[in-house]
């Protein structure tokens, strides 16, 4: 599929702009006390304490719930110095934060709906007898691709089905 080219006059341009704009704007009024930087060691020692190699459903809701007050918070109390004229590295690190807590929670809901252990993600509710990843390939042959609704609203999951025809999904055994 050829895509249409896109120039400065397109309505999606105009668009993109002024929601980029809004977020600087509404970055740069926030004039918090707390740092971009640390927003993010915070987020990212979250995702690692609740949703990284080794997790569970109460962590993962303790999760979402944690990254939806921090991302209050961020929007409440985050320091971006300087100004949108120029070159501003916190700036580019504040939007980039900004997403990373959008993205982080989407994360936590998949690995909350993925009631499987695949792959180097273990879900200790889910595993063999002998402590093994226990897959459940008929539920979870898909990837997910989520669409995050806004704050406050539940994400919508979009799977699309994965189809295996030379090597086909098999139990891990590590014994």
């Amino acid at each position: 599929m050829k895509l249409d080219r896109l120039d400065a006059a397109h309505p999606g341009f105009h668009r993109a702009e002024a929601e980029t704009g809004e977020r600087v704007r509404q970055l740069l009024a926030v004039n918090g006390r707390k740092s971009v930087d640390a927003f993010h060691r915070e987020l990212g020692g979250l995702l690692w304490d609740r949703c990284g190699m080794s997790r569970n459903a109460p962590g993962l809701q303790a999760a979402v719930e944690q990254i939806c007050g921090l991302r209050e918070e961020f929007w409440r109390d985050v320091y971006v110095g300087g100004k949108g004229e120029d070159l501003n590295q916190v700036l580019e690190h504040a939007g980039r934060v900004a997403d990373f807590l959008e993205f982080a929670e989407l994360m936590c809901h998949d690995a909350l709906r993925r009631e499987e252990s695949c792959g180097c993600h273990f879900r200790e509710e889910y595993q063999t007898p002998e402590g093994e990843a226990q897959r459940d390939d008929a539920r979870f042959s898909y990837v997910a691709a989520w669409e995050y609704a806004g704050p406050g609203k539940p994400p919508v999951l979009h799977p699309e089905p994965l189809e295996f025809e030379a090597v086909h999904p098999a139990q891990r055994s590590y014994k």
